[in-house]
């Protein structure tokens, strides 16, 4: 036998013993679904008052459309809009810049009686992230807006990914928690962790209360 055959007898023993290994290494390494009953819910991160500048925020509201908004579907979104409707309401009194997204497959006509926009307010359609192939963004700049105000449905959809978008173009987001709907309470929860835990969106969004806005 000579040595090139001696190294390749090596490898050949050697290998199916390092997949022994590894699938051993693998089976004893718990996953989060293993551990999934057994995880601790963090502390419920902070609320904090807020007073906006006018000249510099906007606030958008998100897909409180019928197909996305509905008793059916998302009863905690129709619980929510009495007090949207209040915001929307002390925005306009401000001055303050409003924008619409429609979800869903959904048209102007469909955004909910209550939230309706005036014909000045824009509206843009797109999937989660409104920034995404819409004019969002330079509607933004042409208002010189440096803040943005977050409410929506979902929780986990149009408002998570808008907000983590508007966060890394440079803008301050406010997320009211009474703003924001889903399926479930779990979503929203979610969320909110994530908005203020997020690397890099974290240090860009402030939550708080649609009662703690002031213009």
């Amino acid at each position: 036998m000579n040595n090139r055959t001696t190294v390749k007898l090596q490898r050949f023993f050697a290998w199916p013993g390092l997949a022994i290994a590894l699938v051993t290494t693998s089976a004893g390494a718990a996953t989060i679904i293993d551990e999934w009953s057994t995880v601790k819910v963090p502390a419920p991160p902070a609320l904090k008052p807020v007073t906006v500048d006018r000249r510099t925020t906007a606030l958008l509201i998100l897909d409180f459309n019928k197909q996305t908004c509905n008793a059916e579907r998302r009863p905690r979104c129709i619980a929510s809009i009495p007090k949207v409707a209040k915001l929307l309401a002390s925005a306009r009194d401000a001055g303050v810049p409003v924008m619409y997204s429609l979800g869903g497959g959904g048209a102007p006509a469909d955004i909910l009686k209550e939230l309706l926009p005036t014909k000045d307010e824009p509206v843009v359609s797109a999937g989660v992230d409104k920034f995404v192939g819409t004019e969002l963004e330079s509607l933004l700049k042409q208002k010189g807006v440096k803040t943005v105000i977050v409410v929506g449905v979902a929780a986990h959809g149009a408002v998570l990914y808008t907000a983590s978008g508007a966060a890394t173009r440079d803008m301050q987001v406010i997320v009211p928690v009474d703003g924001i709907a889903a399926e479930l309470p779990y979503a929203e929860q979610y969320t909110v962790w994530h908005l203020v835990n997020a690397p890099r969106i974290g240090t860009s969004v402030t939550l708080t209360t649609i009662e703690d806005v002031k213009f």
